[in-house]
């Protein structure tokens, strides 16, 4: 029996010290933990709060429009009082007869010019 509690008491002794390591090793775990969040709170920059400013939007511009071959037609066609013929056409526009022809096809379609006698056209 004396054996027995010789060896309890050594057991106890041991099962001591390793109590105190443990302690150690875990006080000196959190130093590093406290020491690696110091430098983590170093390490990050300070965010600034940054007022948020309303988009502005620019004024939408108009688009000048292009002056198309039909509106160049029309323009000469409305500026004359007795009518254009299809030889002016050509002449002041510098299209061929074909393209005048289907123009002056188009816009008495669309009801924009009459003709007055064959070849002459006036706005309607």
């Amino acid at each position: 029996m004396k054996k027995l509690k010789q060896d309890l008491k050594t057991v106890n002794r041991e099962l001591k010290a390793l109590v105190k390591k443990t302690d150690s090793l875990m006080k000196a775990v959190d130093r590093i933990e406290k020491a690696q969040a110091a430098k983590a709170k170093k390490a990050r920059p300070k965010v600034k709060a940054v007022k948020k400013v309303a988009a502005k939007i620019a004024p939408v511009k108009k688009k000048r429009s292009k002056v198309t071959d039909t509106d160049k037609f029309l323009n000469i066609i409305k500026r004359s009082k007795k009518g254009v013929t299809t030889q002016t056409l050509i002449r002041k526009t510098g299209f061929d007869a074909k393209k005048i022809a289907n123009m002056v096809f188009r816009a008495t379609k669309m009801g924009k010019i009459k003709s007055v006698s064959k070849g002459v056209y006036v706005s309607a």
